[in-house]
């Protein structure tokens, strides 16, 4: 027996070193190839293919030998950085490839190098730039060596070379296509927003008239399933199934690369989101409000905490099944680009932004992070609508005090009915004026007021300090803040009585737009395409929403504060209102003000969580 274990020993061994052999054989022809091509100066043709902004955007070069692309050179510029990748090709395929990412010391000002910073007289300068290099080496397609000659002590593991492969395979594939002027890479069947939008409201008339009905089929259907949820992931499907997208790729005769996105979402969020909170306040009883008392704010620092000890509990877990998911080093490293999934999930973009300038996550795989918090955050979300519908059951088992909450509904609806009108022409312009009029204020405040904080913050000399106040040089947290006191200034006007002329009906409106344009945001196939780090997301939300339920239990909070504390840190001041509208829309300035907290406290937290998620993951 211990002669046949020795045997196989043995044979394993010698099959090692020969596999060995073999790749670095293959690596010195790899190498030859190398040096062939960037010898080679009589290529039959180079064509360059622009694409992007001139400010964010590149240039792709690909050089011939008769019909054969054999070398393809992308060149990709931005604000903060710039990046060179050379890909080396035999027979349509990839055998050698070289990146090199400068990071700039400071944002270019100008396209002038050199022009100074006002606020820490640093310049712009590729010289003193942090750079990265790496050289990956392949074989048919399958990534065999990979060298990091910036960091000595970098051992990628398995799954990190898997994830690599992937990224540098699909980015190699979506320059080869660009190769033929006169094929565009595929976009939806419906590009044309004007388009999308009919369809988008078709679907909303659909889902309108179905709930609608008192019997049958649909009757048991959304007894189930919230309108609202439907709303959500009918467009999902739509996107899914290549109807309509969020944002595709084209390439005309000349090769010039332009990159299509929906304005849509952009229409919905910074147009009729911020009206919607003005028609929907407009009745707003700022004494009931405060009654709700002290568990709103208490479930809201509970999903804060959640997402604080989450991250690190999920890296742990996580860990113990496949230790190569939270692995990486340096900029690599899996629990820096989790870092900012933290501060998007407790604050905002901006929150998240400042998160990936605290702590220098890899810029090449923050798109990998981005897609968790993309599928992540609308899965809970999902779940979170789905459970609005079963708010009275759900209620009943935490046993909960719906009171002060059935109070303000009452107290609206009341007030509702008691003003209620036809409204004629002369109303609906009244509303569109005070609705869009306030839109168009909150704009302009937000202009003025954004730029003034991004020169204040800039000023700041401690780091730490300037970014946990990144979030006052948004202009969308601005344009929200003010949208919100306007509309509880005018609550103390006569103009509250246009609640009677339908205003937060209309506010309704535009709350499920937005719902299906956050929809037509989702591929549900996403899904598979990054199993490892989704699996931390699940489980990191699993212990966000398990916290909340077992506070919620202690304290025996109503559902509606579990749900709009989750979405005020998790979706910020997007999601956090149509949530809370979804319970009655008289609540939707309680999402918006619990969304303005997290904005406070997102990059704080955040740090607090990377420092936990940093520990587990050394």
């Amino acid at each position: 027996m211990k002669k046949i274990i020795l045997f196989i020993l043995i044979t394993v061994f010698i099959q090692s070193i020969n596999s060995q052999g073999l790749i670095e054989k293959e690596v010195l022809s790899i190498g030859e190839n190398y040096s062939r091509i960037n010898a080679k100066t009589n290529w039959t043709k180079i064509d360059t293919i622009k694409f992007g902004k001139t400010n964010d955007g590149g240039i792709a070069n690909f050089y011939y030998s008769k019909r054969d692309i054999e070398k393809i050179r992308v060149q990709r510029f931005g604000r903060t950085f710039s990046a060179i990748t050379d890909f080396y090709v035999i027979k349509d395929s990839i055998s050698f490839v070289h990146e090199k990412y400068h990071k700039y010391n400071t944002p270019l000002n100008s396209e002038v190098k050199g022009v100074q910073n006002k606020h820490n007289f640093e310049v712009s300068d590729i010289n003193i730039s942090t750079t990265e290099e790496v050289k990956s080496y392949f074989i048919k397609d399958a990534l065999i060596k990979y060298i990091h000659p910036n960091d000595s002590a970098f051992y990628p593991s398995e799954l990190y070379l898997k994830r690599e492969n992937k990224r540098i395979i699909n980015e190699f594939k979506r320059y080869y296509r660009l190769a033929d002027h006169n094929t565009e890479t595929k976009p939806p069947l419906l590009a044309n927003d004007t388009i999308v939008f009919g369809l988008l409201m078709l679907a909303l008339g659909f889902i309108f008239y179905t709930s609608s009905k008192k019997q049958g089929l649909w009757q048991k259907f959304y007894s189930i399933v919230p309108a609202l949820f439907v709303a959500y992931m009918l467009p999902a499907v739509f996107t899914t199934a290549g109807l309509i997208a969020p944002e595709w790729e084209t390439v005309n005769k000349a090769g010039e690369l332009t990159i299509h996105k929906t304005s849509l979402y952009f229409m919905s969020s910074r147009y009729l989101l911020p009206a919607a909170l003005v028609l929907m306040t407009l009745s707003i009883d700022l004494k009931a409000v405060y009654n709700l008392g002290w568990k709103a704010l208490a479930m809201f620092f509970t999903g804060t905490i959640g997402i604080v000890i989450g991250g690190p509990i999920a890296i742990l877990l996580i860990s113990m099944v496949s230790p190569e998911t939270v692995g990486g080093a340096g900029p690599d490293a899996v629990w820096r680009g989790l870092a900012t999934l933290a501060g998007s999930w407790i604050g905002g973009g901006a929150n998240q932004t400042a998160m990936l300038e605290i702590y220098g996550y890899n810029q090449k795989l923050y798109g990998g992070m981005v897609f968790v918090d993309i599928v992540v955050a609308n899965i809970w979300m999902a779940i979170i609508l789905i459970g609005i519908g079963k708010s009275k059951g759900i209620d009943k088992w935490l046993n909960s005090d719906t009171s002060a909450i059935e109070t303000l509904k009452e107290k609206v609806s009341t007030y509702s009915k008691k003003i209620e009108r036809n409204p004629n022409l002369t109303d609906l312009m009244i509303l569109a004026a005070i609705a869009f009029g306030a839109v168009s204020f909150a704009h302009f405040g937000a202009g003025y007021l954004s730029v003034f904080f991004d020169d204040f913050v800039k000023g700041i000399e401690n780091e730490t300090t300037k970014n946990i106040f990144t979030f006052l040089s948004s202009p969308f947290f601005w344009m929200i803040s003010i949208s919100t006191i306007i509309a509880i200034l005018l609550s103390f006007t006569k103009a509250k009585n246009y609640e009677g002329a339908g205003a937060s009906k209309f506010g309704s409106v535009f709350i499920y737009i937005l719902v299906a344009s956050i929809g037509m945001k989702m591929d549900l196939t996403m899904i598979l395409d990054n199993v490892g780090l989704i699996a931390i997301g699940v489980v990191w939300m699993t212990i966000h929403a398990l916290l909340l339920i077992l506070v919620a239990k202690l304290i025996k909070a109503p559902y509606f504060f579990l749900a709009v504390g989750s979405q005020a840190n998790v979706g910020g001041a997007a999601s956090a209102p149509i949530v809370a509208a979804a319970f009655h829309p008289s609540l939707a300035t309680v999402g918006v003000l619990l969304a303005v907290v997290g904005y406070a406290v997102g990059t704080i937290a955040a740090i607090a969580c990377t420092i936990l998620m940093q520990i587990v993951a050394q």
